[in-house]
């Protein structure tokens, strides 16, 4: 019996606009979507299981990447490495990411509104903060998860690792 190809990485990135209209009929069909956001510059294991944790808390996962110019914005010359198109197709190339959308405000915020997730959640380096995408998804009746963060796992210090030449 031969087996389902999956969709290509690249068809899973959708505008707004479409996959606000996909999260409505999943939710409609009574499935939970949950959200998460970030810059995904180079994917390393502290995204996968963030991933993971995220998709565990619904049905599908819609994941948000920041384009180009706001990981300059938040990380600097030089960032990001790898462009805002590959690094959306990365992520949806994950088994347990539904949908990547681009997106270019400060926060997640006004993609949580346009979108409707049922959940919303964000790494651990966020807890103890009140960040947009929490109050974003509260103020539509939803949920906010602080996943857990992985130790050492985050771009920036593998990128100085990297630098410094340490193992």
């Amino acid at each position: 019996m031969a087996t389902k190809t999956p969709e290509p990485a690249r068809r899973r990135v959708r505008t707004r606009r479409e996959l606000a209209r996909e999260i409505a009929r999943w939710r409609r069909g009574g499935q939970r979507v949950v959200f998460t956001s970030g810059c995904f510059d180079l994917l390393h294991i502290g995204h996968v299981r963030s991933f993971e944790a995220a998709r565990e808390l619904g049905d599908i996962l819609v994941v948000g990447v920041n384009r180009d110019r706001r990981v300059r914005e938040l990380k600097g010359a030089g960032r990001p490495l790898v462009g805002e198109r590959r690094r959306a197709e990365m992520v949806a190339a994950l088994a347990c990411v539904e949908r990547v959308v681009l997106f270019g405000e400060n926060d997640a915020g006004p993609l949580i509104r346009a979108l409707r997730p049922d959940i919303a959640c964000k790494g651990g380096e966020y807890r103890g903060e009140r960040i947009p995408e929490q109050a974003a998804i509260e103020d539509l009746g939803g949920r906010f998860v602080h996943l857990r963060q992985i130790p050492g796992a985050r771009t920036t210090l593998l990128l100085d690792r990297a630098a410094s030449g340490a193992d």
